[in-house]
């Protein structure tokens, strides 16, 4: 089940979002001072392609520097890709078979707010909720 919703979600929404997490890390590597804000958005571009079978768990290691990251974030890319799945996400709960979908994009929505302090693991991996 996992992987035709995961092939559905590529096709009507995935692909697009990909593109806009993959086009923000681009210019954040661009600057060299945010090049840690461009390798979290290469990471949710990741997780955005493929979302069903995995999930984010906080870091227990993330401290201050990722608070001040995420609200330099939020300023500057965040809100965008957070606008964009709103979008997304409403226009696929119009139809009946676009709602799982359009819900996964309202899931997506808190980590494309604040990326920094996050980490991406299977839902299967023995104590992911750590």
């Amino acid at each position: 089940m996992k992987l035709i919703l995961n092939v559905v979600w590529l096709v009507l929404c995935g692909f697009w979002m990909a593109i806009g997490y993959v086009v923000a890390g681009l210019i954040c590597c661009v600057l060299i001072v945010t090049i840690p804000f461009g390798i979290a958005s290469f990471r949710i571009a990741s997780y955005a392609l493929w979302p069903f079978g995995r999930t984010t768990v906080e870091r227990r290691d993330a401290g201050a520097g990722s608070l001040l990251g995420n609200i330099i974030w939020i300023v500057f890319a965040g809100w965008w890709l957070a606008l964009g799945h709103i979008v997304t996400g409403i226009a696929l709960c119009v139809s009946i078979i676009g709602i799982p979908l359009g819900i996964a994009n309202f899931k997506l929505i808190p980590i494309s707010l604040m990326p920094l302090g996050r980490e991406i693991v299977p839902t299967d991996r023995p104590f992911a909720t750590r």
